[in-house]
């Protein structure tokens, strides 16, 4: 999908609340994600499609990117999220939002983003990202990803659930959360 297309509206002003779906590389952001966001009829905001060339050709190259590379890439979904909700419109972003102060970060551009964390063992995940073709984050980094990951605490706003579940599963299960029923 083209960066256009990934940001389009979909949906009523306002007609949802502000999402990120979080997780390691191969927990399925953002096949949920682009799920979700029609299910809700709102913005779809792929994070992968921010990252600065320098970044995509580090982890591409192996490399893990350190707290300081992802500031710039995180402040860019963050003023997409805000861009959005300044024109009433509701957003499903993917962005993997690992640790607690990208979370914050994030948050500091919309207070009212609800995280949507997709939980999954390492070894699914590297097996899942072993098997994409055309992506730029290489099986090899699924460990890094673990080894920083900062699963959200009690008093943030997220939910968690079991990524190795059907995305239709996750999807229906995160309407349910978010509208309350």
């Amino acid at each position: 999908m083209d960066e256009k297309a990934a940001q389009a509206p979909t949906g009523a002003p306002g007609s949802a609340p502000v999402i990120v779906v979080m997780g390691v590389a191969g927990c399925g952001k953002s096949a949920v994600g682009i799920a979700l966001a029609a299910a809700l009829g709102v913005a779809f905001i792929e994070g992968d499609l921010l990252h600065p060339p320098e970044n995509v050709a580090r982890m591409a190259s192996g490399e893990p990117l350190t707290d300081q590379l992802r500031e710039g890439w995180l402040d860019a979904i963050g003023e997409r999220i805000a861009a959005s909700v300044g024109q009433g419109q509701g957003v499903v972003a993917a962005c993997s939002a690992l640790k607690r102060g990208y979370r914050s970060r994030l948050s500091g551009f919309c207070r009212d983003i609800v995280f949507l964390y997709l939980e999954i063992d390492p070894a699914t995940a590297r097996k899942r990202v072993g098997n994409r073709k055309g992506h730029f984050m290489p099986a090899s980094l699924v460990d890094s990803q673990f080894a920083i990951l900062e699963p959200p605490a009690a008093d943030e706003r997220a939910l968690t659930l079991d990524a190795t579940r059907p995305v239709g599963e996750l999807v229906a299960a995160a309407v349910r959360k978010i509208r309350g029923s």
